[in-house]
């Protein structure tokens, strides 16, 4: 872990839930005192502490340790506000709906920004029947392919997970669909062009 929970946060959020020090060292097992020395930056919680720490306070370990309680103000869900997360370790692709606080193989992930699309990273549209047919021009090796094709409407998300030496192509149904995105392992993620 790059950072460590302090004394401001824990004081913070510990008054955003309307508890004082004592109520908290109660639920922690502790003393007002230990609390008192955390919240002026005396001490910092043991290790063993920042889980029961993070359940008392209403928030996720990693958000504790980030500093940042993340809310879904978002309460309609728009599917346009979908956010991609790539884990460098793993491949393992997760996606939400607005702004999250995501980990995985110990790595605090960053939400993918999309750029556009490049003469490298071209993402070619046509319709095939009732269908988008997707296609990138794009080196399918090993170290360097494209891992997923993604296309995302108002009511939904399509995805087709990609693989070394296999071809940059899917189709998508064509219902809603308003936007494309392609995943380069080595450059990001890229955007096509707006589908009306």
């Amino acid at each position: 872990m790059d950072k460590y929970v302090t004394g401001a946060v824990i004081r913070r959020l510990r008054e955003d839930k309307h508890m004082t020090q004592e109520e908290l060292g109660e639920k922690l097992f502790i003393s007002s005192k230990a609390i008192s020395k955390w919240e002026t930056g005396q001490g910092f919680p043991d290790i063993s502490l920042i889980e029961p720490l993070a359940e008392a306070l209403g928030i996720s370990v990693i958000e504790l340790l980030s500093g940042e309680d993340i809310k879904n103000s978002n309460r309609s869900s728009n599917m346009l506000r979908s956010r991609f997360y790539v884990c460098p370790v793993c491949g393992n692709v997760i996606r939400t709906i607005g702004e999250s606080v995501i980990s995985c193989c110990g790595i605090t992930l960053p939400p993918e920004m999309p750029e556009k699309q490049d003469s490298d990273h071209k993402i070619s549209v046509e319709i095939v029947e009732d269908e988008y047919y997707v296609s990138v021009d794009h080196p399918m090796t090993k170290d360097h392919y494209i891992s997923f094709i993604a296309a995302v409407s108002d009511h939904g998300v399509q995805f087709v997970k990609l693989y070394p030496e296999g071809n940059a192509e899917a189709r998508f149904r064509i219902d809603g669909t308003r936007y494309i995105y392609a995943f380069c392992n080595r450059h990001g993620l890229f955007h096509g062009i707006r589908i009306q």
